[in-house]
């Protein structure tokens, strides 16, 4: 069985990256519920481990299921079989052998409607105004637990 990080960065900002030797603590319950306990399936690709495990142990207990993929051809080849498609793919833009935009334009030749949210650290919503394929929201890293929150709640409520 996966183990999953059980706590989450502590402090005022509630920021996911950039907590240092901060010390931990649960996750707080939230009450904006649109999206709660909706079961959603919710994709999140990413290469980096720790960013992973902390989506899904934010997206989890408010009753998304949560699937994570570091390599985003391995997401693809899921996209490709999955029967129900995700309701939403939270992607990084900056990944070692495509982009996010390159996974989310494979994806919507697929399902042209298929809702995405871009995050990165690398880039900012600049880089996708060039795009051809553009993503629903962009989502600047560092992001904070009620950032990611309320963008899967909006991305779902629409």
């Amino acid at each position: 069985m996966k183990k999953r990080i059980a706590l989450l960065p502590s402090g005022a900002a509630g920021c996911l990256l950039g907590a240092g030797h901060q010390k931990m603590q649960k996750p707080k319950e939230s009450n904006s519920g649109s999206g709660q306990g909706s079961g959603a399936l919710i994709y999140v690709v990413d290469d980096e481990p720790m960013l992973l495990e902390l989506a899904a142990v934010i997206l989890e207990p408010l009753g998304y299921k949560v699937e994570t993929y570091n390599v985003p051809e391995a997401a693809l080849r899921a996209f490709k079989a999955a029967n129900p498609q995700p309701a939403l793919i939270i992607t990084d833009f900056a990944m070692h052998t495509m982009t996010g935009l390159q996974l989310l334009a494979a994806c919507r030749q697929i399902r042209p409607g298929q809702k995405v949210v871009m995050v990165s650290g690398t880039v900012g919503p600049e880089i996708i105004d060039a795009s051809s394929v553009k993503p629903d929201r962009f989502l600047p890293k560092p992001y904070e637990f009620k950032q990611l929150v309320d963008t899967v709640e909006a991305m779902l409520a629409d």
